[in-house]
């Protein structure tokens, strides 16, 4: 077993720049408001959660390594409180608005980051008609003249609601029960879907329900959990979705074929994530075919899809975090788990990762290989 003492010198040659902090209380989210701030917020039930908007330290806002700088630390520059649990959170582009969800699931919270104070503060919300018990709504953002806020706990439940009238734009009128793992919009008239069965769907808004979708991954896995993430970079046709089952099974797939994995392999994880709700799988902004997935120990694991043979065997990753194991204070015998995950919009190897002990790490990755 790698001690923290030899993970330390070793760090030295696997980064190129990597920072830890600590936040008041763990998070769920990490949700960029432009390349130069994050928003935190507490999930804990029962109190009151902090909701943090985090400007990052001057060093990581550069485009290039300009030397030193004399803040070298996160900023708190506005931050508020909310009475219900923050598992979900987004921003909506081109306002100062974020959207967020969580227990009790009955309404989602429109907050406001003002611009004259350090305030987040709650504007409105929007009532959810379905109760869920132990589900929250999963939450995305239509960003257009007029935003609109796509959300839903399962596939009945699915609604478009305008973010200023809160008028249904679009709801999908279906009696589908099935439980949904993560929204994403992916322009102004299409959002995907992936439902906890591996279930996945691409919507267009203009028409009636009608999703291209497959049928999930198969009787074989029905103890699994899945989530996915759409591509938003990728060149022509190929795969562009990233399918990751609790596991560590993880499916690359067309948009035009949700069918029949172009890809597949299976990831190292020594157990089944303990907690498949955090699961999370991203694509990088600046790499082509590189993906992180994380939500199964206290590490995030780094690969690329370019490496794959297809056969559905394990895959190595070309990089694994492993700070929030070696660096975490507590005297426990249980590793903390990291929470979740996001790539820098600018900086291509460049992540941040949250994890359940309230730890916050910022890391630029080194591939020792001559491309990614």
């Amino acid at each position: 077993m790698e001690s923290a003492e030899d993970w330390l010198v070793e760090s030295l040659r696997l980064y190129q720049d990597f920072h830890a902090f600590d936040l008041s209380e763990a998070t769920r989210v990490l949700e960029w408001i432009d390349d130069k701030g994050v928003c935190v917020a507490g999930y804990e039930s029962l109190k009151k959660n902090e909701i943090l908007h985090l400007l990052l330290p001057l060093r990581l806002s550069v485009k290039e390594n300009q030397g030193l700088f004399p803040e070298r630390d996160f900023k708190v520059r506005h931050g508020g409180f909310s009475d219900t649990s923050v598992f979900d959170l987004k921003h909506v582009p081109d306002t100062r608005l974020l959207v967020t969800s969580g227990l009790p699931g009955c309404h989602l919270h429109v907050w406001q980051v003002t611009e004259d104070s350090d305030v987040i503060q709650a504007v409105s919300t929007i009532a959810v008609q379905e109760e869920e018990g132990s589900l929250w709504p999963r939450v995305a953002i239509f960003s257009s003249m007029a935003p609109g806020v796509l959300h839903g706990a399962r596939l009945r439940g699915l609604k478009v609601v305008d973010l200023e009238t809160q008028k249904t734009t679009y709801s999908s009128g279906v009696g589908d029960s099935e439980e949904l793992s993560s929204l994403q919009v992916l322009d102004a008239d299409t959002f995907a879907f992936c439902c906890a069965s591996g279930r996945l769907g691409l919507v267009d808004i203009r028409q009636k329900w009608a999703p291209s979708e497959n049928a999930g991954p198969g009787p074989g896995a029905a103890a699994r959990r899945w989530c996915a993430e759409v591509g938003g970079r990728r060149r022509g046709p190929g795969p562009s979705i990233a399918s990751l089952g609790s596991d560590g099974q993880l499916c690359l797939l067309d948009p035009r074929d949700l069918c029949h994995p172009v890809s597949s392999g299976r990831c190292p994880v020594s157990a089944p994530s303990p907690a498949p709700e955090l699961l999370r799988v991203t694509w990088a902004p600046g790499l082509d075919d590189c993906l992180a997935i994380s939500g199964f120990d206290g590490t995030v694991q780094v690969y690329d899809a370019t490496s794959w043979d297809g056969t559905g065997g394990q895959v190595e990753p070309v990089f694994t975090h492993r700070g929030h194991i070696f660096l975490e204070d507590n005297q426990t015998d249980t590793a903390p788990l990291v929470t979740t995950h996001t790539w820098h919009p600018h900086k291509p190897r460049t992540l941040l990762s949250a994890a359940s002990d309230a730890s916050l790490h910022v890391w630029d990755w080194v591939d020792h290989r001559a491309a990614c």
